[in-house]
């Protein structure tokens, strides 16, 4: 690979660092519900989600449930170390939209590193602001509404895809929210009385952008921000 991907983190590298990896990088089209880890997995392999691809990590909790946590897309990378030593997948890891995502073998990413202390500071300046994210959807999961948190969650898949029709079933938006298939149906019925959203077979439509940022927390923004002052750039949810 020769020319930079559509991935933000592989962008940010320094021509000597991108050299170091490219030769390792495989690009490969995986589709939605593609499971990348379950919990417990070994990982061997880092994932750049690139374009409107991005990846979800579902966190189990009581009665076969999952509530998922982090979403991950073409600012970032799913399966690179926070440290040295053998790396366990703590949830499941599933593409929630489907397209291009590269693959690097984990033990290439640890050579190169080796390598280069630029590619260690970026990497680790990454997983910062990972942690941020998931201490955000902690805090936001104790503080703020199911609505608020629903427009959140929808606000952030938009800005992966790029567009305002997003392929997201009400199954799965309740899955983000951690709450049944019926409540997530009720919030989404009380955007399409406001006429925020509108509802096609499998996704969701926006209608009204700036109503919906409206109804959503500032979770998304004060990650972005930390994004920006650690990386440079901003996530997309």
């Amino acid at each position: 690979m020769t020319g930079r991907p559509q991935n933000e983190l592989l962008q940010k590298l320094s021509a000597h660092d991108f050299e170091l990896l490219a030769p390792h990088l495989q690009s490969v089209e995986l589709a939605a519900n593609h499971i990348l880890h379950h919990a417990g997995d070994g990982i061997s392999v880092v994932h750049f989600p690139c374009g409107p691809a991005f990846v979800s990590f579902a966190v189990p909790v009581e009665d076969d449930r999952e509530v998922e946590s982090l979403l991950v897309g073409r600012e970032g990378a799913v399966g690179a170390p926070l440290g040295r030593g053998a790396a366990l997948a703590y949830s499941r890891i599933v593409v929630k939209v489907g397209g291009a995502v590269l693959r690097l073998p984990l033990r290439a990413l640890e050579q190169a590193q080796q390598r280069s202390t630029s590619l260690q500071d970026l990497f680790a300046r990454y997983a910062a602001c990972q942690l941020a994210q998931l201490l955000q959807t902690a805090a936001c999961n104790a503080a703020h509404s199911i609505e608020q948190r629903a427009a959140k969650w929808i606000l952030a898949a938009q800005e992966h895809i790029g567009g305002d029709e997003i392929a997201l079933t009400h199954e799965q938006l309740a899955g983000m929210l951690g709450v049944s298939r019926s409540y997530a149906s009720r919030v989404i019925q009380i955007f399409k009385a406001k006429r925020i959203l509108a509802t096609r077979r499998g996704s969701i439509l926006i209608l009204d952008a700036p109503a919906l940022e409206a109804s959503a927390c500032a979770c998304n923004s004060w990650v972005k921000r930390h994004f920006r002052e650690v990386l440079g750039g901003a996530p997309h949810g």
